[in-house]
């Protein structure tokens, strides 16, 4: 086998796919791509080569892919030009003899019109591309972090209430920390050649469960409090989120209550051969983990 290459390498998701090809491959066979490789120092510390490349810079693309037989695609981030970079990570691939490429979306409802901002028309441009290289591709579908979760509800639930557009739709976040093994599975196992992956957590759970796992957690009821789109984008502005930031959560909150990230496919559970870390396990350990809002919406897109 060639080397592996995962871009975003000094990213959140990228970081937890190269430690899991750790346990799999030798760092010789590892490279990960960043634009600032002092960020990714940790990983070069344990024997993985780390190339400097960035997906707006053809040329930087096309040397950090020598010798690659598999890339892992992170999706870049949104409020960029997804599709420009995206196409070139793809081309420069293949034009430096890449034989497989991963790419991660959003997971999508098979059929659903629902189109989350900078993420949906990008991502369906991203796979069509790379499905029309010619290049063997597997695409893995990501829900909402676990990580990033509260982005769509805040971290002061406990002082304000769970404040979101009513709705009773589930989704199925997960951890990054499964998803990047889930990830490296499909680099370094059989069997996973043009396929489509949708990596949901277990269970699902809407806002309402969301509220009754805090009180439970807390021990104090956290009600669940119904606000219109203007109130909730007024009340992430006053937080001092921008405005379209705002509205990118938003949609978030939409599509989760319309259900488009509630399909529970089980996929996830059958690449890393165990049950996934849960909501309750996450937010009871974690919440509230403060983020920088517009590092959250970055870091949901781009790992």
């Amino acid at each position: 086998m060639g080397k592996i290459l995962v871009t975003a390498a000094s990213g959140h998701l990228g970081r937890k796919t190269l430690q899991h090809l750790l346990k799999r491959q030798p760092a010789s066979d590892l490279v990960g791509l960043a634009r600032d490789p002092e960020k990714a120092a940790d990983l070069a510390a344990q024997g993985i080569e780390i190339r400097k490349g960035d997906y707006s810079d053809y040329d930087s693309l096309l040397n950090a892919f020598a010798g690659v037989e598999k890339v892992m695609l992170i999706s870049c981030a949104p409020f960029t030009d997804r599709n420009t970079q995206h196409y070139n990570v793809i081309t420069a691939a293949r034009q430096a003899g890449v034989r497989h490429i991963a790419y991660t979306a959003i997971i999508r409802r098979e059929g659903s019109d629902f189109n989350l901002s900078q993420t949906t028309g990008p991502d369906i441009f991203a796979e069509h591309t790379l499905m029309a290289s010619g290049l063997i591709y597997t695409i893995v579908r990501q829900p909402a972090f676990l990580e990033t979760f509260q982005f769509q509800f805040g971290d002061n639930v406990y002082e304000k209430g769970l404040r979101v557009p009513a709705g009773d739709g589930k989704q199925a976040p997960a951890s990054r920390e499964d998803i990047g093994e889930a990830q490296a599975v499909v680099l370094t196992e059989e069997g996973h050649d043009n396929r489509i992956y949708s990596l949901t957590g277990d269970p699902a759970v809407s806002y309402a469960d969301v509220a009754q796992i805090l009180s439970d957690t807390r021990g104090t009821p956290v009600p669940l409090i119904p606000v219109t789109d203007e109130e909730y984008i007024a009340n992430y502005v006053a937080e001092g989120l921008p405005e379209p930031v705002a509205r990118f959560a938003l949609e978030w909150v939409h599509g989760a209550n319309l259900g488009e990230w509630g399909e529970l496919t089980g996929d996830l559970e059958r690449l890393i051969g165990r049950k996934p870390m849960t909501t309750v396990e996450f937010l009871r350990d974690n919440y509230p983990t403060v983020v920088a809002s517009v590092e959250a919406a970055r870091g949901q897109a781009a790992g």
